[in-house]
């Protein structure tokens, strides 16, 4: 097992660069992140630094990036793959620092198997635009890397939620949707495994490295709204059907994607398994820190 690199860089300090970020922080690592605009309050330590494509480079990114012995980028793509790396690939290039770069993709980049199971060996055969545009971000950190001869490693990922970002807290504010495919099935990932999980791969470095973390459990959607609407004493929404009208084209393209995850690949490669094996774990845990309540 390698130790962890002293100085990260997590472009995005979103939802999961920030949980990333944190446990990095915790272990002793000097972590800096990018961010739209630093002068938003945060309430954290984490240090921000401004990277947009309307605004120069931050001369303190240039030199965190110059220092940095990993990078890890969070950033969704756009149609010509990935915008941070676009910006920063000359720096990115020069580095003398540089020995792993990290990518957060998504199991979009799998069609629909039905309710079948994918792992790390599936044929990525996505065709939607935002599968293509993920395929061609993770190619590009790839090639960087290969023609850098140093680790990398694609972490295609379910679902993300934990505290702040999860059933209950929708149930709260009234957003909740109670939508219903039959035979409807995915897996989810607590941001806190994933922390784990970018932990674990930056201690088991690889060159071209391929994860698909994961929990234990594919449910229905509307099992996972029920378990939570048990625990807060909310009322379950009005139950609709996911090609009805008032379903919005964008969340009827959620519901198009039915397989299951097979993450145990990933989890040898990485002696990792999951906190939070299932939804009710994760929620329980988010209930008890406060999310949902009245």
């Amino acid at each position: 097992m390698a130790d962890l690199p002293k100085t990260v860089l997590v472009l995005g300090l979103g939802y999961s660069g920030q949980a990333v970020a944190r446990r990095l922080l915790a272990q002793g690592v000097e972590v800096a992140g990018t961010v739209r605009d630093p002068a938003a309050r945060r309430g954290d330590a984490l240090l921000r630094h401004r990277l947009a494509a309307d605004h120069p480079l931050d001369p303190l990114l240039l030199d965190m990036l110059a220092r940095a012995e990993a990078v890890l980028c969070t950033i969704p793509p756009d149609a010509d793959g990935d915008p941070a790396l676009r910006l920063l690939r000359d720096a990115l290039v020069s580095s003398t620092s540089l020995r792993w770069v990290g990518y957060l993709s998504s199991t979009a980049v799998y069609a629909s198997r039905d309710g079948g199971w994918i792992d790390a060996a599936s044929l990525a055969d996505g065709a939607t635009p935002s599968a293509l545009q993920r395929l061609h971000a993770e190619r590009q950190w790839q090639a960087l890397a290969s023609g850098r001869g140093i680790n990398s490693a694609v972490f295609r990922l379910p679902g993300l939620y934990g505290r702040g970002r999860n059933a209950l807290v929708q149930l709260a504010a009234g957003r909740a949707r109670h939508v219903v495919r039959a035979g409807l099935v995915f897996n989810r990932l607590h941001v806190e495994d994933l922390a784990d999980v970018v932990m674990a791969a930056l201690q088991h470095p690889q060159p071209a490295g391929l994860y698909l973390p994961a929990d234990d459990e594919p449910a229905p959607p509307q099992d996972v709204l029920a378990y939570a609407a048990q625990l807060g004493g909310y009322a379950l929404p009005a139950q609709q059907q996911w090609d009805d009208p008032a379903v919005s084209p964008s969340l009827r393209r959620f519901y198009e994607g039915n397989k299951r995850i097979d993450s145990g690949g990933t989890r040898a490669m990485l002696q990792w398994q999951p906190r939070f094996p299932s939804y009710r774990e994760g929620l329980q845990d988010a209930w008890e820190h406060g999310d949902g309540r009245r």
